[in-house]
């Protein structure tokens, strides 16, 4: 691809869908749905914790207004996931507010992407102060998408706090379960694994998912709406809306494995709040299939499905996977800046790569994302 045309590529890899979709749009096929809750709340209990948590979660990293996490503790919600990176610290300041007289009533986790036992120490410590709280019920070891990121440093860290009994559970956050999930079972001591699952993945990491289920390790799904979300245009209700249906019926296919314990959809209002509420007492329909076999085939040139296939395949290094996930928060989920301080924090002569300057590109993504464009796009949207 030649420097010129790199303008021209970088406009064409917006959000624009192409015109030709794919022959016949399918959405792969979710597990039997469990049957229909009561009261407007379904419970599952996490792997072996023993924690006793609604199906739908509150991711709260997208959150500014407290008010909506508030507002779902007093309507049953119990899980309620946050991280020491989130906002620069400010998120879990918010989620602390959001929980003051409410703390008992909820099953509180904080994540931290810490690399060194030092590190790991100071961020419980101030995740503990910033939320208000004497501990965690669940703490994460953040973005662990490779086997050696699980270190033998870092394990310690968590048994100690554990033992002092600042947290409850040890888990692991990860967008590449099939690639870790020997290491946490050689491992022995990690009890809840979150992990992507979305309508648009499908089951390619099922093999992982079913072996940590037969350990009795909890799970817990993130990134369930895929680009299924408000930001890229679907709405559930409204008369103004454009695509229909998108968000309950991601959150919905989702809901219908039972092996996670439950999920963290982001909420930034209360009409999202109660639009994922609702999701526990619908059932997944044909009419929600149909709405998002048409989601997957309008988002296949734009959206990585976090195969890792182009790992290590850039001749010059670029961070292929990472960096297209980073820019799906600005383009699917209208999250600019976590997008541009998840980029700024690849290592500078990843960060220095231009794919505008390559005369043409060698990685052929197997489903289908135009990996040239959407890399020039995050390229020159972040940089």
């Amino acid at each position: 691809m030649k420097p010129r045309d790199s303008r021209r590529s970088f406009l064409a890899a917006g959000l624009t869908v192409p015109t030709a979709a794919l022959a016949t749009p399918q959405v792969p096929k979710a597990p039997p749905a469990l049957s229909p809750p009561s009261g407007g709340r379904a419970f599952r209990t996490l792997g072996k914790t023993g924690l006793k948590v609604t199906s739908v979660g509150f991711g709260c990293m997208v959150t500014s207004d407290e008010s909506v996490v508030s507002r779902a503790v007093d309507m049953g919600i119990t899980y309620f996931d946050t991280a020491r990176a989130y906002s620069r610290g400010n998120n879990e300041r918010m989620v602390g507010s959001a929980l003051k007289g409410k703390r008992d009533k909820v099953i509180l986790s904080s994540k931290s992407t810490a690399r060194t036992a030092a590190e790991a120490r100071e961020h419980l410590d101030t995740s503990l102060k910033e939320l208000g709280t004497d501990h965690l019920d669940i703490w994460y070891m953040h973005f662990r998408d490779q086997p050696d990121a699980i270190s033998d440093e870092l394990i310690p860290v968590w048994e100690d706090a554990r033992k002092q009994g600042k947290i409850r559970h040890i888990g692991v956050s990860t967008h590449n379960p099939n690639a870790i999930v020997d290491r946490v079972l050689e491992v022995g001591k990690i009890e809840v694994v979150l992990s992507t699952y979305n309508f648009a993945i499908g089951s390619a990491n099922d093999s992982a998912y079913e072996r940590l289920d037969q350990a009795g390790i909890g799970l817990v799904a993130m990134k369930v709406m895929a680009p299924a979300s408000r930001a890229f245009g679907f709405k559930t209700s409204g008369e103004h809306s454009k695509r229909p249906g998108g968000p309950l019926a991601a959150l919905k296919w989702v809901l219908r494995n039972k092996r996670f314990g439950t999920t963290i959809p982001s909420m930034t209002d209360s009409e999202q709040l109660e639009e994922n509420f609702r999701a526990m007492t619908e059932p997944f329909g044909a009419l929600d299939e149909k709405v998002l076999a048409g989601i997957n085939e309008s988002i296949r040139p734009l959206y990585c499905r976090m195969c890792y296939r182009c790992t290590g395949q850039c001749p010059k290094g670029a961070a292929i996977p990472d960096t297209i996930r980073f820019l799906s928060y600005a383009d699917f989920y209208g999250q600019f800046t976590l997008g541009r301080e998840h980029f700024a924090g690849l290592p500078d002569e990843t960060r220095a790569i231009r794919c505008g300057e390559c005369e043409s590109c060698s990685i052929v993504c197997p489903n289908g994302v135009h990996v040239p464009e959407r890399m020039i796009r995050a390229q020159e949207l972040f940089a």
